[in-house]
Order: C-alpha cells, then sequence, then structure tokens
C-alpha cells in the first residue's frame, strides 16, 4: 500500500502479526491465558501461541458460534480467554451468542476480529469487515479497541488483558505505517494527538490514522492547520477529546475503514451534538459493499484515501 509514503512513514508489520508475537509473548508471562481459534490460526496470528503452548490452544474448526460457547465456558472456569477469527465470520456469524454468552454475563473473553475493513482486498466482499465495530459497539458492557500501527496493536494487546470484561479488537491483513516508533501510549478510553492544528481536526482510527496524518500534511501546504487525533478505543469513547477538539478547532472530520452507519464517525457526531455542534464531515465505507482488487485500487474506490480526507476537510470548512 502506499499511504503514508508520501509524508516519509516508513512501513512496519500488520496489526494482527503485532498482535500475535504479543500475544505469544503475554502467554509466557501469564500462564492462565488460553486461546481458541476457528480453524484460521494461521492468519489470525494465532499460531504463534499455538506454536508455543500447545496444550493451552484450541482450535474449534469452522463454527464460530460453537467457538464463542467455547471460550464462554473458559471464561466461566476462571480461564483468561482469547478467541480469535476473521472478523466478519466472528462478530456476524456469532453475534448472538456473544451476546448472550459473553455480553450478557460480562464473561472476561477477548475477541479479535482478524482480516477487518476492505484493506484486504483480493480477499473480495464475503470476507470483509464492514460492519464488526457497530455490531461490538451494539453489545452492553464490551470494549473496542482499533490500534492504528504494530506498537499500538502490541501495547493494546497487553492492556486488554488487563482490563476486565469484554474486549473486541479489531486487527488488519496489510502491512501499515509505522504511527509510533518508541513504543505507544495505549490508555483504553484515551485518544493519542499525532499532530496539532487550529482550523479543524480529523479523527481516526486504525489505517486511517496514517491516512489522516498525510492529508493533515497536504491541507497545510494550502494553509490549513489540522489537529489529528489517533480514536484508537471506538468504546468508551474519549469523548473530552472530542468537545475539546470540537471548541478549539471548530470543525471535525472522521475517518474509518467501516462503514459510515454505527463506527467511529456516529459514535462522535453523538458526543459533538450533546456537547458542543459544529460542522462535521465522515470518511468511510458508504452504505455498500466493496469488490475484490489490490487493496490500494479497492482503498481508493471506495473513497478512503487521504485526498478523501481532504477534499471532507475542504467541505466542512466551506
Amino acid at each position: 500500500m502506499n499511504i503514508g509514503k508520501s509524508i516519509g512513514l516508513a512501513y512496519g508489520l500488520s496489526v494482527r502479526n503485532a498482535f500475535g508475537e504479543a500475544l505469544q509473548s503475554l502467554g509466557q508471562k501469564n500462564t492462565n491465558i488460553v486461546v481458541v481459534d476457528g480453524d484460521v490460526h494461521d492468519s489470525t496470528r494465532t499460531k504463534f501461541f499455538a506454536d508455543a503452548y500447545p496444550d493451552r490452544f484450541f482450535n474449534v474448526g469452522i463454527a464460530e458460534s460453537n467457538l464463542i460457547g467455547v471460550a464462554s465456558g473458559l471464561a466461566a472456569s476462571g480461564k483468561d480467554v482469547l478467541a480469535a477469527s476473521f472478523a466478519c465470520f466472528l462478530l456476524c456469524n456469532a453475534y448472538d451468542q456473544i451476546r448472550m454468552g459473553i455480553a450478557y454475563p460480562q464473561a472476561n473473553v477477548k475477541l479479535v476480529g482478524s482480516h477487518s475493513g476492505i484493506s484486504i482486498g483480493e480477499d473480495g466482499p464475503s470476507q470483509m469487515a464492514i460492519e464488526d465495530i457497530a455490531l461490538a459497539c451494539s453489545l452492553p458492557n464490551f470494549t473496542v479497541l482499533v490500534p492504528a500501527d504494530e506498537q499500538s496493536a502490541r501495547a493494546a494487546t497487553r492492556v486488554m488483558f488487563d482490563h476486565p470484561g469484554p474486549v473486541y479488537l479489531r486487527t488488519g491483513r496489510p502491512e501499515v505505517p509505522r504511527i509510533y516508533t518508541n513504543g505507544a501510549d495505549f490508555t483504553i478510553g484515551k485518544a493519542n494527538q499525532l499532530r496539532d492544528g487550529g482550523d479543524l481536526t480529523i479523527i481516526a482510527c486504525g489505517l486511517m490514522v496514517a491516512a489522516a496524518l498525510e492529508a493533515a500534511h497536504e491541507l497545510s501546504e494550502k494553509g490549513i492547520e489540522a489537529r489529528v487525533l489517533d480514536m484508537h478505543t471506538i468504546k468508551p469513547l474519549d469523548e473530552q477529546a472530542v468537545e475539546q477538539a470540537a471548541r478549539e478547532t471548530g470543525a471535525i472530520v472522521t475517518a474509518e475503514e467501516h462503514l459510515l452507519a454505527g463506527g467511529l464517525g456516529a459514535a462522535v457526531a453523538q458526543v459533538v451534538a450533546a456537547r458542543y455542534p459544529v460542522r462535521m464531515g465522515f470518511v468511510g465505507v458508504d452504505d455498500q459493499y466493496a469488490e475484490s482488487g489490490a487493496p490500494d485500487d479497492v482503498l481508493e474506490k471506495y473513497g478512503l484515501m487521504p485526498a478523501d480526507i481532504v477534499r471532507a476537510a475542504e467541505q466542512v470548512l466551506q
């Protein structure tokens, strides 16, 4: 992919790879961790854990509903449980089981959805999770995390095991730009400000954080200074950072690799409407399923490039 290269961002590991390495490391320190996977452990990267600790890894096969039942039972027996599969299989196929077996009893299960968004490219729309954030956020008692790069993914993996109750961690397939070079400050519910600016604020998550930084650079060359927030926690949202951005910059654009309905933009808009209304723009997938294709081509066709954030910013400032 090319996002971020024009501003000199180097590419690191994919978020899924960084998660897998962090999970393996945690497994050595915490022998109470067990992992359940839906026969895609090579793709989710729970394979790293499985190879190191085979007696604490359970492959339930292509049966996501059963996967959640097993995870819930292991949590009820006192284990620190992580359950992983492709994000669309996990949240869409097993939603009712997640609702009743994890959200309702507040089971201590960490769900990891890999291959999220449309940047999986050639895998096609049947495996592109574009509804998963909305589904996870709709579950009471759930925390929803969307790290932007390898360092924030490592930090998110560590932090979520220290956080009681259900957590959904979203990971992606492609290698992504390094946003954080000396480790990431990752506090659940606390956005990270990556760039200051007084003309508007761009609030992004996941892959779109790098796109937001590139867009902010392009806007700066046009005399527009944009604040950039990495909103790595969608739930609970950092409402204070959103209100501060609205009051201090007067306009907000959100950017996410997800449907506009029920995602980051909707959550931010709810806060803005209640606390300090300002003009807003929204960059995301607009009520449609994407096609199969090279990641850059798919992201460009469906409006998830830095240029799309620039256009949205210019529109809200008119």
